[in-house]
């Protein structure tokens, strides 16, 4: 295979990219909470990101660098947005 077609085939289409960071928004926005919050000594938890911990996992696993670190700015700075927001499932 020559370089160019090897250059060719390692392009993500946009589209492709919108999709993926979509979904990481959906994800870091997946909060289990607390009606009542749980009290750890000097910290009170009223939820558990498991959306960030399976976006996480999901971009670990992306081939292209720069897109890795692009999903996870997304993914912090979303869950930090949806923590404050009446977003996820309450149990």
């Amino acid at each position: 295979m020559s370089k160019q077609n090897k250059k060719n085939d390692e392009k993500e289409e946009d589209s492709s990219f919108i999709l993926k960071i979509v979904i990481y928004i959906l994800l870091a926005s997946l909060w289990i909470k607390f009606q009542v919050p749980i009290e750890l000594g000097l910290m009170t938890i009223s939820g558990l990101p498991v959306g960030l911990l399976v976006g996480l996992i999901l971009a670990s696993q992306d081939r292209f660098q720069i897109d890795r670190k692009i999903e996870y700015v997304v993914l912090f700075i979303m869950t930090i947005i949806t923590y404050f927001l009446p977003a996820g499932i309450v149990i």
